[in-house]
Formats: C-alpha cells, structure tokens, sequence
C-alpha cells in the first residue's frame, strides 16, 4: 500500500508515480477548465480528450494560452462546463451511459481541512437523495474501495447522526448501529464501522471521552458516512466555507473514474480530482453554451438523482 496522502497535493503527487491516463473532459469550452488540463498533462497525470464545440474549445484555449486539443477513447471522464445534472443523466443512462449491472453510484468527497491531520471522505453528499440502510452499506463500501485505492489499508468510518445512541426515533441512528454491526460481521468489508457517532464525537477523541465513548474511529477518522445528501452537503459547504476547506470529489460504482467538479472549483481541488481519477485507475485497471466565463456556483455541489438511477441494475 502506498503512504496515506495527507493533503490534496500529496494525492497529486502520488497520482505522478503513475503512468497518465486518458481523460475525456465533456463540454471542455471553459479556461479555467482547459488550463487544469493542461496543468494535469505537465505534471504527467493525464492525457486529455477535449469534448464539446470544437470553435469554442479552440478559442477558450486561445484566450487562456492552451494548446491541447486531441481526440480518443478514454479511461476516466472529467466535467467541464456542462450542468452536473444533464452529465449525471448521460452517465446513468442505463443502455448507453457508464453504468455497472449490480453496481450502485456514489459519490465521495475527499477533503482537505487545516485544521484536521489529514485527508477526510465525505459520502454521499453529491448523488444519492435519501439512502436506506441497504444503500447506505453499497455507499459505504464504495468509499472504502476509494480509499483503498489511495493506500489506506484499514480505514475507519464514522457513521454519522444527530446523537451517538440508539434512539427509535431518529432513523439514521438505528441505520448506524446496524452498519457498525455489519461490519463487525463481515457484510461491510476492509473497514472499522462506528456509530451512531455525532459529528463533535467523530473528529474529536476528547469529545468522545467527555461522553463515555469508548471508540476506536473516533478523533481518528478517515470517512464519514452522513445519514442523507442534504446533511451531507451542507457539512461539505460548511467545512469549506468555515473552515477553509478544499474538497476534490469521484463518482464511483461507473466503469470508469468520473470526476464531478464544479466550474467554481479552485485549481487544487480540479487537480486533485484528476489525481483521485488516476489513482482510482491504476488501482483497479480491470474497470473495464460557449463563452469562457465561469458561472458562479459553489465548489462543492451535487447531482441529486432519484433512487432508481443510483440503485444497481440488472442481475
């Protein structure tokens, strides 16, 4: 396993003793979104493969001082200036999209907080609306697979609600205690599960202590795992907009790495997500409008999708 990555940059340096992968950036007609490609190809992550209005992915280069423009097949795929929901909906696309038969999509957000010791996921707080204990396990385990992929072997999940005991009343804590046990009984794999833990008992031993919890995960956190996209979202924005956080987020549960920024992703986090892409990659070789100005639009977002496209398909 390789060293766990501690900030953003560390993922982008450990992406570069990879060999480049060939990424396929959709409605790529956006400077900002052109010169993190090109940053990308400089630092030997990606090749990339431009999608969209040929004239107007030749003039945004133009005016940003770009010089790429190359075609392809790919083996990750990047968002450029296109509506996440419109993306989402190609991807999900049950015959002609990315989807995986017995495979559910999510999201996770790794994050990069000053004043936390290292890399934080965040899941699911892009895709999945209002996931049940069933979703939550296939969310769970997505995220474990990613952070495997950067080199954590064992990583420990906190499974997040309002209060850090069962309590009939508040559905996601009954949810919690069941994935802690399922993990315990190997139906979640590669991970310690606690829960239910509240977000101060989550990220802080001493929090915990003060409770009477006794916790290996807590203060030590790699994922947590939110009861919902709406609370998730929110803590993402508040990490990021409190706390001075930058966030790169993946699709997973596609064939392929899907990199779902936000054209008001700061240059770091856009990297990083290329990063995530290439390590994902590596890690698993098997899986199988025009003008140049960005919209105003957070950096981190979401792709709400209804049960039915997240869920696995077929047999």
């Amino acid at each position: 396993m390789a060293r766990q990555a501690a900030t953003l940059d560390d993922l982008v340096q450990q992406a570069r003793t990879h060999a480049p992968i060939r990424v396929a950036v959709v409605a790529a007609e956006q400077g900002l979104v052109l010169k993190t490609v090109q940053e990308a190809a400089s630092l030997g992550l990606i090749e990339p493969r431009l999608i969209g209005d040929r004239d107007a992915i030749l003039a945004c280069a133009k005016q940003a001082g770009v010089d790429l423009v190359r075609t392809g097949k790919a083996d990750a795929v990047m968002k450029g200036r296109i509506h996440t929901d419109a993306f989402m909906r190609a991807l999900l696309d049950a015959e002609h999209g990315l989807r995986v038969s017995g495979q559910r999509v999510s999201h996770v957000f790794m994050v990069d907080i000053p004043t936390y010791p290292k890399l934080l996921a965040i899941t699911d707080a892009a895709i999945n609306i209002t996931p049940d204990l069933n979703a939550k396990a296939q969310i769970l385990q997505n995220a474990i697979v990613l952070l495997r992929h950067l080199g954590i072997e064992t990583p420990k999940v906190a499974v997040l609600s309002a209060v850090e005991t069962v309590n009939p009343a508040i559905v996601s804590t009954l949810d919690a205690a069941c994935l802690a046990l399922m993990a315990k009984r190997g139906q979640i794999a590669g991970a310690i599960v606690d829960g239910p833990l509240a977000f101060d008992n989550a990220i802080s031993a001493d929090a915990a202590r003060e409770k009477g919890i006794v916790s290996e995960v807590a203060g030590d956190v790699d994922i947590l795992l939110v009861p919902d996209l709406v609370s998730g979202n929110i803590l993402a924005k508040n990490l990021e907009y409190l706390a001075g956080a930058t966030a790169a987020g993946l699709v997973m549960g596609l064939s392929a790495p899907v990199v779902l920024s936000s054209r008001a992703d700061p240059p770091a986090a856009r990297l990083a997500g290329l990063a995530l892409a290439v390590l994902t990659h590596r890690s698993a070789p098997s899986l199988p409008d025009t003008e140049c100005a960005a919209e105003p639009e957070s950096a981190i977002h979401c792709a709400a999708q209804p049960e039915t496209a997240c869920g696995p398909i077929g047999a």
